[in-house]
């Protein structure tokens, strides 16, 4: 073989590695900017949008969007471990009212509004009311575990350290953008409402009340 070829032969097998490394690169910076773009959100005080699109809300001034029944989106696919190592599906839930809340326990806002999703959750627990979390940049499910032994939090949570779960709803539909977030999923496993703030115990009833009263 020649020396030109020999030279030939090596330019293209650097230019095949160097695109290898150019795609690679540019999934990772890809994936890295929407988790970025979650985590500059964090413990922020609250937010108005619900994504690009069409999203049908209502904004009132207390800071919760809500949908009405016949135009609400379906929940993404919310499944996985919980921060005490069960498996967990949101959907088996379907046929309740869900009541989704965001939280850290690096968050000071999820640390306020905890008592009052523990108080809410034991009251509505014989109306149909399941209470989920998603446990959400925590280095350790210990670190999740201690807060919800300290806050008296008896309902699933789950873990879900890189914020992929959050990343599953759709543009267009009222989705979680900031920490703490929370929804209210309906009986047909439908998103009806979400706020992106810490709440009340007055404000998480006012939220609740409307999903549990619809037949």
């Amino acid at each position: 073989m020649s020396a030109a070829c020999r030279t030939d032969q090596r330019s293209n097998r650097t230019r095949s590695r160097s695109r290898s490394r150019s795609r690679s690169r540019t999934a990772l910076l890809t994936a890295g900017a929407a988790v970025a773009a979650l985590a500059l959100s964090a413990c922020g005080s609250g937010g108005t949008s619900g994504g690009s699109g069409n999203t049908n809300f209502v904004a009132g001034k207390d800071g919760i969007a809500t949908v009405a029944k016949g135009e609400r989106a379906d929940a993404p696919d919310l499944s996985g471990k919980t921060v005490d190592g069960k498996q967990l599906d949101v959907a088996d839930y379907k046929g309740k009212v869900v009541v989704l809340n965001v939280w850290g326990s690096w968050c000071p806002p999820c640390r306020a509004e905890a008592p009052n999703f523990v108080k809410v959750a034991k009251d509505t627990a014989d109306q149909g009311v399941q209470f989920v979390g998603i446990n959400t940049r925590d280095a350790s499910t210990s670190l999740a575990k201690a807060f919800e032994e300290e806050q008296g939090v008896t309902y699933p949570s789950l873990y879900d350290p890189t914020g992929k779960l959050m990343l599953r709803f759709k543009k267009g539909t009222l989705n979680p953008q900031a920490i703490p977030s929370t929804l209210i999923i309906d009986r047909d496993g439908k998103i009806a409402a979400r706020t992106l703030q810490a709440l009340s115990e007055a404000n998480l009833r006012k939220m609740l009340a409307p999903v549990i009263a619809e037949k």
